[in-house]
């Protein structure tokens, strides 16, 4: 375990943070990642980089909003806001105690808390949009992880090394190999109009012209294995059933189903969770869609409640109510940004233009 913790921090410090020395590198995580942030802070130094590194402890979050007051919620530590400003690289290790930790927070100090970080969430969207900050989520195994993926927590770290291609002799050059294949797709995408996805419950149409995909490599998110785009917001015409469960701010919904007219939700159902579904769709920007996208990473084939994966399913694709990424040239805003996922593998078809580009869970062209 130990050399395949060295092995997933050289992957993260050379290439997906490409990190050199002189670079300021932030990692943020929790105290359960200490073997792999013991990895990479080695890498990092040994490159010459300088690392700072903050670990948070189970229910940091909860007993803060439970107890903080109006002047405690308000406040944005100076040094985290000077690190989103002027540091090079930022690197987020996933490490949860519990993942339902959050769910009954209050949701008035929640908000509160959201509003005063904006400026800090402002500048973080700004600066990985033209990547002045380099930035990657990744994922240390935990077992609150492992039981919500319905696995044991030995099979979970061989789902996570697996997905990030670290079972192989050189993980970089196998991500080159994906970034090469997906430039294809991202390029016969950005001369393209009109996208349709289609399947047995699905005939959703919008429009991406003059909007940019993004070939999505691994090197924001480890794993990775998509191409993305915003949508142009008042195009999105149709419907989408996302048969993937989902858990959005600890709540499970599953079985959506959405009705789009010129770019708004204008009705939904969901087989569970659709009082939670009410709540998101009175939020300002929800109803209006931040992304759409196609999953590539076929070493991914099951559910696991983990959006870091979930979304690249080889064979799925997905679509984001709310918040649009800065370097697609979408423009929706939203205080919230959530990815929902169907399968394409059994008759699902993808149209760019009026040409079947996609069928059954795999690219034709």
């Amino acid at each position: 375990m130990d050399d395949m913790f060295k092995k997933y921090a050289r992957l993260l410090v050379h290439y997906c943070l490409e990190i050199k020395s002189g670079d300021k590198l932030y990692i943020s995580t929790t105290t359960l990642a200490e073997p792999l942030l013991r990895e990479v802070y080695r890498e990092a130094v040994n490159v010459g980089a300088l690392v700072e590194y903050q670990m948070s402890f189970r229910e940091q979050n909860r007993i803060f909003l439970a107890e903080a007051n109006d002047q405690q919620l308000d406040y944005v530590n100076p040094s985290y806001l000077e690190m989103m400003r002027s540091y090079d690289a930022y690197l987020v290790i996933r490490a949860p105690f519990n993942l339902r930790e959050d769910q009954n927070a209050d949701g008035a100090k929640s908000a509160r808390r959201q509003k005063a970080l904006h400026e800090v969430n402002r500048i973080y969207a700004e600066r990985i949009g033209d990547r002045s900050l380099k930035r990657c989520l990744c994922q240390f195994p935990t077992l609150a992880s492992a039981q919500e993926a319905g696995m044991s927590l030995e099979e979970y770290e061989d789902f996570v090394f697996k997905a990030c291609h670290l079972s192989a002799l050189d993980p970089a050059a196998e991500w080159l190999e994906v970034r090469k294949s997906q430039q294809g797709i991202v390029d016969y995408l950005n001369q393209s109009d009109r996208i349709r996805y289609k399947n047995q419950r699905t005939d959703i149409e919008f429009s991406v012209k003059g909007r940019t995909w993004i070939n999505s490599d691994g090197r924001a998110n480890m794993p990775s294995g998509e191409v993305f785009t915003g949508p142009i917001e008042d195009t999105v015409e149709g419907y989408i059933y996302f048969n993937y469960p989902t858990v959005f701010m600890g709540h499970d919904v599953e079985g959506i189903t959405l009705h789009v007219s010129k770019g708004e939700v204008v009705s939904w159902e969901a087989e569970k969770g659709k009082e939670f579904l009410d709540e998101i769709f009175r939020i300002p920007g929800a109803r209006y869609f931040g992304e759409v996208a196609i999953g590539t990473n076929y070493n991914i084939q099951r559910m696991t409640k983990n959006i870091l994966f979930d979304e690249k399913i080889g064979g799925s694709v997905h679509m984001a109510i709310g918040q649009s990424y800065v370097q697609t040239g979408g423009k929706n805003q939203s205080a919230i940004h959530w990815d929902m996922i169907t399968d394409m593998k059994s008759g699902g078809r993808i149209f760019a233009d009026g040409n079947l580009i996609y069928e059954d869970g795999r690219f034709l062209i």
